[in-house]
């Protein structure tokens, strides 16, 4: 296994980065924040000016796995100075603390308005194959072990099951005057990573998280897939 920048261990395989697990996402019909990737400031400044306002850089590293957690990670951002600062600061703060990493670039992309924050998983167990996860975001999932599993291929009611099972299933029922979430893109998007899973055995982990749910729709920020050396299925 291989030690990566904070400290956990990367199983042997090979992880796609965030654009490229996106990319997956996107084939599969799920919505994604489209990361679009700088190797400069000015790059940075020129794609969040062509984005819009707020925007989220993020470093794209094949040996980065938890981006947040080695600070590689700004949100919020609001102006051309505001992008390049980041920009310089995140850059400045790899070669300083982790000198040894590969780094692709800095990828830029819009802001997604907060919703419901949820968990789409899936880890392949050698036994029983893909076990489908569906947690909240936060500290419904970390700490209190609010999520649900089933074995893939999932159907409809299997989806369904797993969203109403939660303990917090209050929360995207619309909670203290709360919009209600759309519970049935949920389970779309469940099915979805269902058939993609089944279609793919050389995806080994694939961890969407978060997503944001909102009354209508939804959107992955964030992905990461973990592959065997065998190809995809486009």
């Amino acid at each position: 296994m291989t030690r990566t920048p904070n400290g956990s261990c990367q199983k042997p395989g090979k992880f796609l980065n965030e654009i490229e697990s996106k990319q997956l996402l996107k084939q599969a019909g799920l919505t994604v924040t489209e990361p679009f990737l700088a190797n400069s400031d000015s790059e940075a400044v020129a794609i969040a000016c062509s984005l819009g306002y707020p925007v989220v850089l993020k470093v794209v590293s094949p040996d980065i796995i938890h981006k947040s957690d080695a600070g590689c990670v700004i949100t919020r951002l609001t102006d051309p100075e505001g992008v390049r600062h980041a920009y310089n600061n995140m850059m400045s703060n790899l070669r300083q603390n982790y000198p040894e990493v590969a780094i692709d670039g800095i990828s830029v992309q819009s802001q997604a308005p907060r919703g419901v924050e949820v968990i789409i998983g899936m880890i392949r167990d050698i036994q029983f194959g893909p076990a489908i996860m569906f947690g909240l975001g936060g500290v419904w999932v970390e700490l209190l072990k609010d999520f649900s599993l089933r074995i893939a291929p999932l159907y409809e009611e299997d989806a369904s099951e797993m969203i109403h099972e939660l303990k917090g299933f209050k929360l995207l029922q619309g909670y203290r005057g709360q919009p209600a979430a759309d519970t049935e893109i949920i389970e779309d998007w469940l099915l979805k990573v269902s058939e993609l899973v089944m279609l793919n055995p050389s995806i080994k982990e694939l961890d969407i998280n978060p997503v944001f749910v909102y009354p209508n729709g939804a959107v992955a920020v964030d992905a990461r897939v973990l592959l065997e050396d065998t190809p995809l299925i486009a």
